[in-house]
């Protein structure tokens, strides 16, 4: 099956309001073909024998690696909107023979495999020195409705983020990235939980010797103890503190370690 992507379909992805593109959407004129490659190659290196040969699998319409396709182009899109992602799955060939419900269900299957294969590439990474480690806010509703939002009662929470001053409903997402930005781990918290208190769980395994981290992780206390563990962990001085802006350039502290 042909997946190459033609021109007529890059210009008709490209009119499409929705996609909403950034500077970095250049990336999408890579062809379908070629991320069959990439998903066959994972696909059959770390799925596992059971799932691949699982009861009436050769019935199915579409492949698991196609399924894979279109989600791995998803990401590349950059569209949240399962339904709007589905009326561009009609541009690719396995994707007309997909109704809506069942890609959706589909796709659900397959994230414990993608979780796998992210896992997999992060062993394959080289052992750079660095990482960054940061969080940012994943509001769930307007800031009017923060004290009468239902949505993950129990769960979400309110929370302020200080760098833009903003008290909002939900969660907070902590990551650890590398310099060149692939996401090695992350952990969801309702918003209040601070920064500082994740910091074991995703430097656990971590191969990256220094951390780079914002003055939301400005802790003596717990810089000790992440150093007598290997780690070493920068974050930006404040202003009123002694040796600030010699200190504060990273590259220096980066050359040090």
């Amino acid at each position: 099956m042909d997946y190459t992507v033609s021109d007529e379909t890059y210009r008709r992805l490209v009119q499409m309001s929705h996609l909403q593109y950034t500077a970095k959407s250049h990336h999408l004129q890579w062809n379908v073909h070629q991320l069959s490659q990439i998903c066959h190659r994972f696909y059959q290196n770390y799925c596992p024998d059971s799932f691949k040969h699982r009861h009436n699998v050769s019935l199915a319409k579409v492949s698991d690696e196609s399924i894979l396709i279109l989600l791995l182009l998803q990401a590349e899109l950059g569209i949240t909107s399962q339904r709007h992602f589905y009326n561009i799955c009609h541009l690719f060939p396995c994707g007309q023979l997909l109704e809506r419900s069942r890609f959706n269900r589909r796709s659900k299957q397959l994230i414990w495999l993608v979780q796998l294969i992210r896992k997999a590439m992060s062993e394959m990474l080289p052992s750079d020195k660095l990482a960054i480690i940061n969080s940012f806010p994943l509001p769930l509703c307007q800031l009017v409705c923060n004290h009468r939002a239902t949505v993950f009662k129990g769960l979400a929470d309110i929370g302020y983020n200080a760098s833009k001053h903003l008290w909002f409903y939900g969660f907070k997402v902590h990551i650890l990235v590398t310099l060149s930005g692939y996401i090695l781990t992350s952990v969801v918290t309702p918003a209040p939980v601070h920064d500082i208190k994740v910091v074991y769980e995703l430097l656990e395994g971590c191969k990256q010797s220094a951390i780079l981290g914002d003055l939301g992780y400005l802790n003596s206390e717990h810089k000790k103890d992440l150093e007598q563990q290997g780690y070493h962990l920068w974050t930006p001085f404040r202003k009123n503190m002694t040796e600030t802006e010699e200190h504060n350039d990273w590259k220096v502290m980066s050359k040090r370690h």
